[in-house]
C-alpha cells in the first residue's frame, strides 16, 4: 500500500515565464471549493494508503491558501489516515507569500519541512524569470523559517538564466549557504515548449547562456555544495546528512504514491494514473464522489524497466546491479560501451553515472536504452 502522499495546490499570483505546472492565478472562493473537493478525492482514496511516511504539499504556490483551508486540509489527513510517528510532511514556498503568522500555523499543523522556491538572490536575474519576490524577500522568507525554529528546510536555485554569469551564480551559492538551509535543489533553466520563455526564445527577445556556461556552472554548484558539506545525492538535489527529501526518494525508487488534487499523478500496483487538468470538472466530479482521472496505464515490463533506469540513475548512488541483471541478463553487456567510455561507472554493486556522465544524462540514458532496444 502506497505510504507516500502527493497534494497538488495550483494557485500562484502570477506564473513564471518558465513554469509549464498546472497554476492558475488565486482566487480565495475558487480555492475554498478546490480544497473541498480535494478533502473529498483524500477520503476516497484512503484505502490505498498504508500508514503515511511523507507528505508533500506543492504547487503551484501552497502557502497562498488562507490559514483555514490548511486547517480543513490537515483535519481531513488526520481523519482519514494513519501517520508514521517520523512522518516528513513539506510544504512548497514562494518568498513572496510567506509570512510569521502562516509559517507558525503550518509548523503547528505539523508541517516539518518546506521548500522556499529562491531560485536567485539577484533581482535582474528574479525579474528575467518573472519572479514575485525580490532576493532581500527571500532571505526574510528564510529568515522566518529559522525563527520560528524550523531546521529542515531546502532552498531552491536555478542556473542557466539569461544573463546569469559564473559570478552571479557564485554569489548565489555563498548567500545560498549562509541561510544555513539543510537542502539545496539546484536546476538547469530548462525552456519548456508552450512556456512565454520558449516563445520569448523563438523570437530572439531573449538569449540563453551558452551550453559551456550551464555546463561549468554545473560543475561548480556540485563542487561548491560538496566543500561546504553537502551530499550530492541526487543530479540537482543535495542534503546535509540525514535531511535527504525522503519524498522524492521514493519516487527516484519508484516506489508507489497516491496523488491528491488537478493534475495530480498516482503509483499504485503497478498503474499510473492522473487526474484531469480542468479545475472546474476536478471541483464538479468529486462534488459527485467522482475522481476525474484522464488517464490510467498499466505498466509494462519493458517500461518498469526504463522507469527503473531512468528514474534510479538520477540518484548518484545509482541503480543496483542484482536488480538490473534480473530485469534483464544481458543489462551489463547493454552498459559496456557507456562504462568503456567513462560516462558509467560500477561502484560496489552498484550502476552509477560518473562525474563525466552527469550532466550528460539525458544523452547516456537514451543511449542504454538504444542498446536494450527499448
Amino acid at each position: 500500500m502506497a505510504e507516500f502522499l502527493y497534494i497538488h495546490i495550483p494557485y500562484c499570483v502570477r506564473k513564471c515565464i518558465y513554469c509549464d505546472f498546472l497554476s492558475l492565478p488565486f482566487d480565495e472562493q475558487g480555492a475554498r471549493r478546490y480544497v473541498a473537493g480535494l478533502c473529498r478525492e483524500l477520503e476516497i482514496k484512503r484505502d490505498a494508503a498504508g500508514i503515511l511516511r511523507t507528505v508533500f504539499i506543492g504547487g503551484g504556490t501552497p502557502t497562498l491558501l488562507p490559514d483555514d483551508c490548511f486547517e480543513q486540509l490537515f483535519h481531513c489527513l488526520h481523519e482519514n489516515f494513519e501517520f508514521s510517528p517520523a512522518i516528513e510532511i513539506s510544504v512548497e514556498a514562494n518568498p513572496g507569500t510567506v509570512q510569521a503568522a502562516k509559517v507558525e500555523d503550518l509548523l503547528t499543523l505539523g508541517v516539518n519541512r518546506m521548500s522556499v522556491g529562491t531560485q536567485s538572490f539577484h533581482d535582474d536575474e528574479l525579474k528575467t524569470l518573472g519572479r514575485i519576490h525580490t532576493a532581500d524577500e527571500a532571505i526574510g522568507a528564510v529568515q522566518l523559517l529559522k525563527n520560528a525554529g524550523l531546521r529542515n528546510f531546502s532552498v531552491d536555485l536555478m542556473y542557466g538564466i539569461p544573463g546569469q554569469s559564473i559570478e552571479t551564480w557564485e554569489e548565489t551559492l555563498s548567500k545560498a549557504i549562509w541561510l544555513s538551509p539543510s537542502h539545496i535543489s539546484a536546476y538547469e533553466l530548462t525552456p519548456e515548449e508552450g512556456t512565454p520563455l520558449s516563445l520569448l526564445i523563438k523570437e530572439n527577445a531573449i538569449e540563453m547562456p551558452s551550453e559551456g556556461l550551464v555546463l561549468d556552472m554545473y560543475d561548480h554548484v556540485i563542487d561548491f555544495l560538496q566543500g561546504s558539506g553537502f551530499e550530492h545525492y541526487e543530479i540537482s538535489n543535495f542534503a546535509l546528512p540525514g535531511f535527504r527529501c525522503l519524498h522524492n526518494l521514493n519516487y527516484w525508487d519508484r516506489g508507489e504514491y497516491i496523488g491528491a488534487g488537478a493534475g495530480a499523478h498516482s503509483f499504485i500496483e503497478g498503474v499510473r494514473s492522473r487526474n484531469t487538468r480542468d479545475i472546474r470538472t476536478y471541483i464538479d466530479s468529486l462534488s459527485n464522489n467522482i475522481i476525474p482521472e484522464t488517464e490510467t496505464i498499466a505498466v509494462t515490463n519493458d517500461e518498469a524497466l526504463k522507469e527503473f533506469v531512468f528514474l534510479g540513475l538520477r540518484k548518484t548512488g545509482g541503480i543496483a546491479l542484482a536488480q538490473a541483471k534480473k530485469k534483464r541478463p544481458d543489462f551489463m553487456e547493454a552498459c559496456a560501451e557507456l562504462v568503456s567510455s567513462g560516462h558509467l561507472e560500477i561502484s560496489g554493486n552498484n550502476l552509477r553515472l560518473t562525474r563525466k556522465g552527469l550532466p550528460l544524462s539525458n544523452m547516456v540514458i537514451v543511449h542504454l536504452f538504444e542498446r536494450l532496444g527499448l
